[in-house]
């Protein structure tokens, strides 16, 4: 049963502020790049600026990301010729700048004193706020550049859960004998839910079963595991070493959720044995559902188990034929880091002896 939740709603007090000016449009070509020619207008068509990506080109971000370091330039030189030497611009178009930016804001962010200047309350005040989301786009740009770095990068890998406790962690320390500063961002979960995050940009590969066939990704076949039938080792075909699916059609079975790759499987193999199992039970890891076999709440179609477990019998399933494709999935034409491109590779070397046994 689903919680009930409250709505509340929060009326914001309505202040009076004056209107904000019009920004120009040609603002960012007049004061941050003046030096460039600007590209030939067709008769009749108006110049605009560029934009800032993914920002609406009349927000105050758009408008202002340019010229802040510019701004925080000034007031730490506190002498606009010194600043502009500094930063490398010229200092006409450093004080076109700063003018425009007090012109858009509405306030003085300056006191001028012939080529020296000082910040006032307002601009002390818009400083603290600038240096800070400086120094954020700083710790970003630090961090994006760590995590493509070539010999201490990140990977975000995904893989599933069956896959956890043996064959991703020898991959891994295979990978690190000759990467060993790489880092990894690992995610464990069903199929369907990493593609999801593969696709929101979370994660760089995954590691899944069944190999998917979608227009956006990419996908290669590593290896294929044999899946058992799995009962109780007091059932009635626990003497038995190999059998048909079909015989087990009357049996009831424990299996993985809906959305699962297994559960896929498991329902594709009684449908090509002719039938439709009768679940008592839905679950989200493999070991739990062998656990559920052992205490005799069903059957289970799974691959074999890191350790061996008591209480069940694994048997061979003669047809249809019982096994799992396993892959490595990508996006198409997603570009990869130096350590993403180096983990795909050593992944598609390993092709037909991914997994142990």
């Amino acid at each position: 049963m689903r919680p009930m939740h409250g709505i509340v709603i929060i009326v914001p007090m309505v202040h009076q502020r004056r209107p904000r000016p019009r920004l120009s449009s040609s603002s960012y070509a007049q004061d941050i790049a003046p030096s460039i020619p600007a590209a030939a207008t067709p008769p009749g068509t108006a110049s605009t600026a560029p934009p800032t990506a993914g920002l609406d080109p009349e927000s105050w971000s758009a408008l202002l990301a340019p010229r802040l370091a510019q701004f925080a330039g000034v007031a730490r030189h506190e002498h606009v010729t010194r600043a502009a030497q500094d930063m490398n611009v010229p200092q006409s178009t450093l004080s076109r700048a700063m003018v425009r930016l007090e012109q858009d804001l509405g306030v003085a962010l300056f006191a001028r004193k012939g080529r020296t200047v000082s910040l006032t309350p307002a601009g002390r005040a818009f400083l603290t706020s600038v240096e800070g989301a400086l120094a954020e786009v700083e710790r970003a740009a630090e961090a994006v550049r760590a995590d493509a770095d070539p010999a201490s990068g990140k990977v975000a890998f995904g893989f599933l859960h069956t896959m956890g406790s043996e064959t991703v962690p020898e991959l891994i320390r295979a990978f690190r004998a000759d990467h060993p500063r790489i880092r990894f961002q690992l995610v464990q979960n069903y199929g369907e839910a990493m593609l999801e995050r593969l696709r929101a940009g979370d994660l760089d590969l995954c590691l899944t079963s069944p190999v998917p066939e979608a227009p956006d990704l990419v996908a290669r076949r590593l290896d294929e595991q044999r899946l058992r039938l799995v009962v109780p080792d007091d059932h009635r075909l626990a003497g038995r070493r190999r059998i048909r699916l079909a015989e087990a059609s009357d049996e009831t079975f424990v299996t993985l959720e809906p959305g699962y790759g297994l559960r896929r499987i498991t329902d594709d193999l009684c449908e090509a044995a002719g039938f439709r199992p009768r679940v008592a039970f839905e679950g989200e890891e493999a070991e739990t559902l062998r656990g559920l076999v052992a205490a005799g709440l069903g059957v289970a179609l799974l691959p074999p188990p890191a350790v061996a477990r008591p209480g069940v019998v694994e048997l061979t399933v003669t047809a249809p034929r019982a096994v799992r494709e396993v892959g490595v999935a990508w996006l198409d034409g997603h570009p990869d880091t130096p350590p993403v491109a180096a983990f795909k590779r050593f992944l598609l070397s390993r092709r037909g002896h991914l997994l142990p046994g």
